[in-house]
């Protein structure tokens, strides 16, 4: 039943991330056109980057790691008045929490901006610009993290279907506000804070049909909030780890000088393609197992625990090559028709493609991370996935000084991919230490068949593509046929699975 249900709730978010990475390449596409690489877009991306960052570290994150696992299990174990009880604490801290961050964030923006993107103190006008999106934009952080608080609480009680589709409302918020002050960057900025008001506002409705009701009586003292924080603060640490990865990214891509101008544009829409295969399946299966392993880990043997990893990385395993494979042929027409027109011009697509080609080679990487990670947080142990992202980011580090020169943007991309790999590598070979054999000849045997079949895929769309000349659609549409019916001659057993699950729900 687990299998069937991770499916099912991948499902749901995976579709619901489709929308809302169609209606984000949409916007994407709007900011390309009115700014191409250029300053104002540069000055977007990380301004949006920072609210975006603390997101994943106070949003997100905390929602994976802290709020799922010890939810679920007071969802599981106790009396909804208890659950809700606790939900009513939590809810306390983290306005309290985020209010602060918000309110720091605001007043020193000058230094964080300076900070993050060093490149910009030589253009005035740049560097006045990123700070003025930087203020504007940094409420947000308040938002989006009570949204991934309501998201938590829902996906404890295993209801996905209304987080998930919460994020396409920014998206459309951006291009709605885009269109109506065409060519104005600070329109994005109003856009960002729109679309967090009106996703938070759609969850208000389902989280009290689910039988929440506030009360600030509660106060902010809990056995369980200890308990989330002690699960949090490794998680912090984490993806402050992570997050100065992504400084580090940008803090070079911003030295034009030495990676050539437009790079932090360029990172940034090419990381968009990228993240596309990796949201919509990757994070889907992930966060539907979450809550599937914090039960299982419940369990004496970890036997459920086990089978359901390997089942999410042999799953992820099966989509993910072939994406990546796809990405790295056909990155130049895929940058090309999606962005290249008006300020974005060949130079553009040049730079964005070529980072897109090494950003692909770590696809499966990153996505099985997810699940891993996602593993450990299920047996509470936060801690461990943090050593080994603090090791992935020194090796990061290192490896962008040595491809930043010889590729220039492109080597940070490929940087990236390496020490993902790394992260992969030994998250898994720590799991399997902590927890016992992981089933990995049928992982490892799952994925050679899959790299044979995706290496077919790879042959056909690329002759397709540049020997023949065909649409990028048809192409495409051509990948996808080839694939399916090589996964069935190599007797691939996720194929079936998922044929299965398909004409069941049919």
């Amino acid at each position: 039943m687990s299998r069937k249900h991770i499916i099912k709730s991948a499902g749901i978010i995976g579709f619901a991330t489709v929308i809302s990475r169609v209606l984000g390449f949409a916007r994407d596409i709007l900011i390309a056109k009115f700014f191409g690489t250029a300053r104002y877009a540069q000055a977007f991306v990380v301004a949006f980057r920072i609210p975006n960052m603390l997101r994943d570290l106070i949003g997100e994150g905390a929602t994976n790691a802290a709020f799922v696992p010890v939810l679920s299990e007071y969802s599981a174990t106790r009396k909804k008045e208890e659950f809700w009880h606790l939900a009513n604490v939590l809810l306390n801290v983290i306005l309290i929490a985020l209010a602060g961050v918000t309110l720091l964030g605001v007043v020193f923006a000058p230094v964080i901006v300076r900070l993050i993107a060093p490149g910009f103190i030589g253009d005035p006008e740049k560097l006045r610009v990123t700070i003025y999106l930087t203020r504007f934009m940094f409420p947000y952080i308040l938002l989006v993290g009570l949204f991934a608080y309501s998201m938590g609480v829902l996906n404890s009680l295993k209801h996905f279907s209304a987080p998930a589709f919460a994020p396409a409302i920014l998206n459309l918020s951006i291009i709605i506000c885009a269109l109506l002050r065409q060519g104005s960057v600070s329109a994005l900025a109003t856009g960002v804070l729109i679309g967090g008001v009106v996703q938070l506002a759609v969850q208000i409705p389902v989280l009290f049909s689910k039988g929440f009701s506030f009360n600030l009586a509660s106060g902010l003292r809990h056995e369980a909030v200890k308990k989330i924080g002690t699960l949090l603060v490794p998680r912090i640490f984490g993806s402050c780890v992570y997050q100065i990865n992504i400084f580090i990214n940008t803090m070079l891509a911003s030295l034009s000088h030495i990676v050539g101008e437009g790079g932090v544009a360029a990172l940034y829409y090419a990381n968009r393609i990228f993240q596309f295969p990796l949201a919509i399946f990757g994070i889907a299966i992930a966060q539907a197992a979450l809550p599937t392993m914090s039960r299982q880990a419940l369990e004496s043997g970890l036997s459920k625990l086990k089978e359901t990893l390997s089942f999410s990385l042999r799953a992820v395993n099966f989509i993910m090559l072939p994406a990546s494979l796809g990405l790295i042929v056909l990155a130049r027409p895929i940058t090309s028709t999606l962005f290249e027109r008006g300020a974005f011009g060949h130079y553009s697509t040049f730079i964005t493609a070529n980072a897109l080609i090494f950003y692909s080679i770590g696809l499966f990487s990153y996505a099985g991370i997810k699940i891993l990670v996602s593993c450990f947080y299920s047996l509470k142990d936060t801690l461990t996935p943090v050593k080994i992202a603090s090791m992935s980011l020194v090796l990061n580090i290192i490896l962008n000084i040595i491809f930043m020169f010889p590729l220039k943007i492109s080597g940070l991309a490929l940087a990236t991919s390496c020490s993902g790999s790394f992260n992969f590598f030994l998250l898994f070979f720590m799991l399997r230490r902590k927890i016992g054999d992981l089933d990995g000849l049928r992982i490892l045997s799952s994925f050679i068949k899959t790299l044979l079949a995706s290496l077919v895929m790879a042959a056909l769309i690329y002759f397709s593509a540049y020997r023949i000349g065909l649409n990028l659609f048809i192409v495409i549409l051509i990948g996808m046929a080839s694939y399916i019916l090589a996964a069935f001659l190599f007797d691939i057993k996720e194929a079936m699975e998922f044929l299965k699950w398909a004409l069941k729900r049919k």
